[in-house]
Parts: structure tokens; sequence; C-alpha cells
């Protein structure tokens, strides 16, 4: 990439934005009528409405200079490809293929994977089927009842998520729970009301030595054998893992054995036999439902222009108010408590996809990148943070999320639903100006000194941009859909930023630092004279507090 046209057509959105003015969003819809015809795209019954954001046709265009600036296609192929995009880890990342129903030729590094994944993932719904249906049974020869995950970070977020998100197709038998933490009041607490005699265990981790999920599983281990013995520990334990000799020493038996490989990383592993735990709850059918779903996103993400491409134009957007408005975080906000963990799983996505400060060639950034991602589901945020969002001194991008249709829920609550959802983008957009509060507050029989007194605090400025995403129901297809349009548009925003959206050694640091701390905390007598004071000043403390205890 010639990082000099980029630089250049960068400058162009930025000459351009100050010599426009940046105009009102509610101006340009005074201006067009048909602005919502012109900013929206659709896939299939997924509509995206960027019509509520500071761009006009010009900023547009202009956009979409960068995108070849930054060689979005020829770099888009060499990911669909299974080139090797990952650069310091010499890998593909081609989670992809893992979706790919079609049979169609996946290459990582040359490589056609697409039989192996269908092997694996034949093996993997086959197992999900047999314990969903009763066929595989617990040590007392009873059904399973409770499915207990352990994993961290994707291998958590991701089905965690995904379970919530679609629990109406789970089986009614089952219970999904996640544990991650290595608190150990996560794997407390889960077990609590949870029968251990018909509680299948899956540990997630491809090289059996994370941390926090192998101490879980250890604890977990320990729990089974002392409630049940030591020889129900084969009937009570399945793993997704790489490691065979590890996983057998732990006592899985290896036909409970699921693996996946190097170019899936962990935050696009739900795809994967990472996803046991979903395909148990929601069967087969409806696990290949979601990853139809992210197959058709692949698809049009491959196939689209990119001035109707849903990804790109969602990452267009973001680099407009990242690097040209200079706005540092990004809200996600479904209209939907079934995608409470939708935010979340975002924030691993985007945070430790393009958190990076160095460029491909390893030289310091000289821009922004990933945006801070954080949200909660309507209409719940709009009683907390939303007071922010509307009269706040930051400026927050908003993504709502919202169906047309409730999946098993109310219909007149989902209206009142719906409804908020259109009524934040549009108060968002529209503010309520000083005269108008000034009007409203006469009309309701205030004097002349009250009203200056109480107006100024009920101005909303307005002017703030959101973008909606429509479809016509929360499916598996549909949530599928949803995750792959984030992938993408993040892969975008790397390519435009040239970084690399793929490593992770960001998480490294912290976790070499718990291991070499771990002896020092686990040990009273340990000597702390090689740490630095404020971390040595802690571990005395809390040696203190538990002396004290």
């Amino acid at each position: 990439m010639d990082r000099s046209k980029v630089a250049n057509a960068f400058a162009a959105l930025d000459a351009y934005a100050r010599r426009s003015g940046a105009p009102k969003i509610a101006d340009l819809f005074a201006a067009d009528p048909r602005r919502f015809d012109r900013f929206h795209a659709c896939f299939d019954d997924l509509l995206y409405d960027f019509s509520k954001n500071r761009l006009d046709a010009e900023t547009l265009r202009l956009l979409l200079d960068l995108t070849r600036a930054a060689e979005i296609e020829p770099r888009r192929a060499a990911l669909l490809n299974g080139d090797l995009v990952n650069s310091t880890e010499r890998r593909a990342a081609l989670h992809m293929a893992l979706r790919n129903l079609s049979g169609a030729p996946m290459r990582a590094a040359g490589e056609d994977v697409a039989a192996m994944v269908a092997t694996e993932r034949e093996k993997l719904l086959g197992f999900a089927e047999a314990v969903r249906s009763g066929k595989i049974r617990a040590a007392n020869g009873a059904r399973f009842t409770d499915i207990v995950n352990f994993g961290i970070g994707g291998s958590d977020l991701g089905p965690a998520m995904a379970a919530r998100a679609l629990s109406p197709f789970i089986a009614d038998h089952l219970r999904l729970h996640f544990v991650a933490n290595v608190d150990g009041a996560d794997f407390a607490d889960t077990m609590r009301d949870t029968p251990v005699e018909t509680t299948l265990f899956i540990v997630c981790s491809k090289t059996f030595t994370t941390l926090e999920t192998m101490t879980n599983a250890a604890s977990a281990r320990a729990y089974v054998a002392e409630r049940l013995g030591p020889e129900a520990i084969a009937s009570h334990f399945c793993a997704v893992s790489t490691q065979l000799d590890r996983v057998a020493a732990f006592g899985v038996q290896s036909d409970r054995v699921f693996g996946f490989w190097d170019w899936v990383g962990g935050r696009y592993s739900i795809w994967s036999s990472i996803g046991l735990s979903l395909a148990i709850g929601i069967g087969r059918d409806n696990f290949e439902a979601f990853l139809r779903g992210g197959e058709d996103i692949d698809r049009h993400f491959r196939e689209a222009p990119l001035d109707r491409n849903i990804p790109v134009l969602m990452a267009l957007i973001g680099v407009l108010y990242r690097n040209v408005f200079g706005y540092a975080t990004q809200a996600v906000i479904p209209y939907d408590q079934r995608l409470a963990r939708f935010p979340a799983y975002l924030q691993q996505l985007d945070m430790e996809s393009n958190g990076k400060s160095v460029d491909l060639s390893g030289a310091r950034v000289a821009y922004e990148t990933a945006p801070v991602v954080w949200g909660e589901p309507g209409t719940n945020g709009q009683h907390a943070f939303f007071q922010l969002l509307h009269q706040g001194t930051q400026i927050v991008p908003v993504d709502f999320l919202v169906a047309a249709k409730p999946t098993a829920a109310d219909e007149t609550h989902h209206r009142i639903l719906f409804a908020n959802c259109l009524a934040q983008s549009q108060a968002l957009m529209q503010g309520r100006p000083l005269e108008a509060v000034s009007a409203q507050l006469a009309a309701q029989g205030l004097g002349p000194e009250a009203i200056a007194a109480l107006a100024p605090h009920k101005v909303f400025d307005g002017d703030r941009p959101s973008s909606t995403l429509l479809y016509t129901a929360l499916t598996p297809r549909t949530l599928g859909r949803l995750i792959a349009l984030y992938e993408h548009k993040i892969f975008v925003q790397g390519v435009i930023w040239d970084i690399n959206s793929f490593d992770q050694w960001g998480v490294e640091l912290g976790k070499e630092l718990a291991q070499k701390l771990a002896p020092i905390v686990g040990d009273d007598s340990a000597s702390t004279e090689a740490l630095d004071a404020s971390t040595a000043g802690l571990v005395k403390a809390a040696r203190a507090r538990r002396a004290g205890a």
C-alpha cells in the first residue's frame, strides 16, 4: 500500500469537512427529502440506515476514494483467499472457512481446508446431537440437563453471547452456563444450583494450558471426583483443544475432543468447535443456520459494490468519526435484551483486533486507531448513560440494532421497544433548541424568570450521529449475519489504518507478569524486594489483611 495516497485521501476528507462546515444532520434531511433512500443499504431483510450521520454525497465519495487508496479490494481478496494476512504470526485469518457450507474450496496458505473443516464440523454436530437427544448420557445413565463451558476471551464471550441471544432456540431440558473468570466465585456460583450428576463440562483451551480455563477445569474435575467418583470424569468432560496428550492426561476420552486450527483467532472462534456448547443447546439445524448467516455476509462482503457494501460502509463511517472528527468511543445499543452481551463481544472483537499503535512495518502510527467500544441494551441504557449521549460534552456515535418482530416475546412490548429505539436516534439527531424549550415551558404556564432559569438545562444540541441495523427477527441466521458484519467492518478499518487486525500481543505482558507474581502472592514468606514499590506495597497490605482475618 502507498501510504502517501492514503494520507492524501485523508487530507481531502479533512479539507472538505472544514470547507463544508459540517452542516447539521437535520439540515441535510431538510435539504434532501430522499436522504434516507440515498443513505441506506440492504442485504436480504437486513437494512443498514446510515442517513443520520455527518456525511453527504461528497463525503461518501471521498470515503470511497480512501478505500481505493488503501487498496481495500486486493486486501479483501487476500483475506478471503487465505493469504498470510496475519503478518506477525505468519498465518491466514480464515475463520470464513468455518462457516463455508457450500463445500467450495477454501485455502489457508495454499492448502484447501474445506474438507477437514467439514469433517470436524460433522464430528462436533454429531456429538452435540447425541448429548441433546440423550444418546450420550451422564455416568448415572441420566440425560444431561446442564452444560458448563470453561473458556476465556473468545472461547467464552462468543458462546456465552450467542447462547443468550438465541435462548428461545435452546432445548427446554438444557441449561447452558459459562465460567471464565479465575475468581473462584464464578465456578462456585455456577455450581450452587447446578446438579453435577447431570452436568457436562466443556474445557475450551487450544493449548490446554490457559491459566483461567485450566484452573476452573481442575476445580471441576476435583468437584466431580469428590461427588461422583473418579471414574465419572470420563463421562462428564469433553474438550476443545489441539493438545491430545494433555487432554488425555486430564481424563477426557479421545472421541470427546474437538479441534480447530491456528488460522482461527480466539475472537473469531465461535464458528468453530468453540461453539460446541451453543450447538448442543440450539441443535444442528439452528447451528448450521447460524453458520449460514455468517456465510451470507461473506458473500455480500465479497460481491457487493463498495458503495452498497454494508461492512465497508460501517467501516468508513467509523473511520470518518475516529480520524476526521476525533470521536474516541463507539456505542452499540441493541434494542433486544437477549443481545445484552453483544456489546461486550464486540469490545473484544474490535479493541483486540484494532487496538494497535504500530503499523504493518512496525513503525508507530501517527493517527488514532480503534475506538473504545461499549454499550448496553435499550431501553435500560436510556435510564443510565443516555444522559451523556444527549447532553454530554463528548459526542458518541451510536449503532442501534433492532428487530421488526419479536422472537418469543410479547408483540405489545416489542412495539414499545421499537418506538423507543427510533425515538432515541431521532432525538439524538434533532435535539431541541432553546426557543422550542422556552415555548414548551411557557405553554406549561411558567413565567419568564422561571423559563430563563430552567430552559438551558432542557436544551438538547442534537446533531449527534447514529446508524441503525434493522432486521426481521433475531434468529440464528440473523445473529450470524450481525457478527460477520462487524468482523468485516473491523478488517476494513484495519486495512485503512495499515495495522494487523489478527494478532493480540497486548494481552501477553500482563499474563507473563501474573505468572511471576503468582508464587509471591501464594507464599506469604516470599520476598517482595524485586517488585516495584506499589506492587510490593499491595502484596504486603493483602498479607496483613489475610493475617488479620
